[in-house]
């Protein structure tokens, strides 16, 4: 079982505190990773409670697997897949967005720049083309789109037009360092500390996931499936990705109304912001990664979900 590549859980005890209402409920943790969150909340379910996880990474899915508990279920599914699940049949849905450490810290994963390894990046080895086997076809203007509006990289057309030329000159990219290093003698200039290649590592993983669209698709499949007052946490741990959250929740926390018909009674809400809640300075000293994160937490309205409003 793995071992080397070791995860710290985010805001662990603040999400499972905001997400558990009922103890003799069904919830769904929507990213499973190491199982952190998963394992605490198993720990305050009764036994007549259900957790469904989902996750994508075979890794993931083997420690899952460790789990003896007849109360928990995995599944290899992305949480685009929450929509499967029954309407209003679950009290919480819990989203830990990103890459987990482990993901970043093996090399052989193709998550990192620090560390050289193969060009992959997928978050499921078992479906759909790595970075590496998307860069060697892809366009010049297709892969500038790409690394600006995923990796807000302002030096986006100069990395694309770099990407190309060394693909016309010694052949496709096959690894972490020889990006990196591309990139590196392209972007000249960065904010301190953060490394040149940052951004388009973030821009490619995001792309080759699709992640901000299967965020999108899971945000509105969970006002299907959650009960009435049932709970929405969210982490995010870049700006793309909270706005994206930050936004679904404000459009739907307020009562809809159609102009067509200007004396009709407005479709009520369907949610309730709760809480904005980011890690304590203790949690950023002991697990730096969690410097970034944002937990927003959303309660389904009770009049909503009882109304049958998707």
């Amino acid at each position: 079982m793995e071992s080397k590549w070791q995860h710290t859980t985010v805001l662990l005890k603040e999400a499972v505190e905001a997400l558990l209402t009922r103890t003799d409920a069904t919830y769904v943790d929507a990213t499973f990773g190491r199982g952190g969150h998963s394992r605490l909340l198993l720990s305050q379910l009764g036994p007549q409670a259900r957790l469904i996880a989902f996750d994508k990474d075979l890794d993931a899915i083997a420690q899952a697997r460790t789990i003896d508990d007849g109360r928990f279920t995995i599944r290899h599914e992305g949480f685009r897949k929450l929509g499967e699940l029954p309407p209003h049949s679950v009290a919480g849905v819990l989203l830990d967005l990103g890459v987990s450490s482990p993901q970043i810290d093996n090399p052989a994963r193709g998550f990192s720049f620090r560390n050289d390894g193969p060009l992959d990046m997928r978050m499921d080895t078992t479906r759909g083309e790595s970075v590496a086997q998307w860069l060697a076809t892809a366009e010049v203007q297709q892969i500038a789109e790409v690394i600006r509006d995923y990796g807000e990289e302002r030096f986006a057309g100069p990395v694309a037009r770099a990407i190309v030329a060394r693909r016309s000159e010694r052949g496709p990219l096959a690894t972490t360092a020889e990006l990196a290093q591309l990139v590196a003698g392209t972007v000249r200039t960065r904010e301190a500390g953060q490394d040149p290649a940052t951004r388009t590592f973030q821009a490619l993983r995001i792309f080759i996931n699709a992640e901000l669209d299967e965020l999108q698709q899971a945000l509105e499949a969970s006002l299907n499936i959650l009960q009435p007052l049932g709970r929405l946490v969210v982490i995010s741990f870049h700006s793309l990705e909270d706005r994206i959250v930050k936004q679904f929740i404000a459009r739907h926390s307020r009562e809809v109304f159609d102009r067509r018909a200007p004396f009709a009674a407005p479709q009520p809400m369907k949610l309730r912001a709760l809480d904005r809640i980011k890690p304590s300075e203790a949690e950023v000293k002991a697990n730096p990664r969690s410097r970034s994160a944002i937990m927003r937490v959303a309660e389904r309205t009770e009049v909503a979900a009882s109304m049958g409003a998707p």
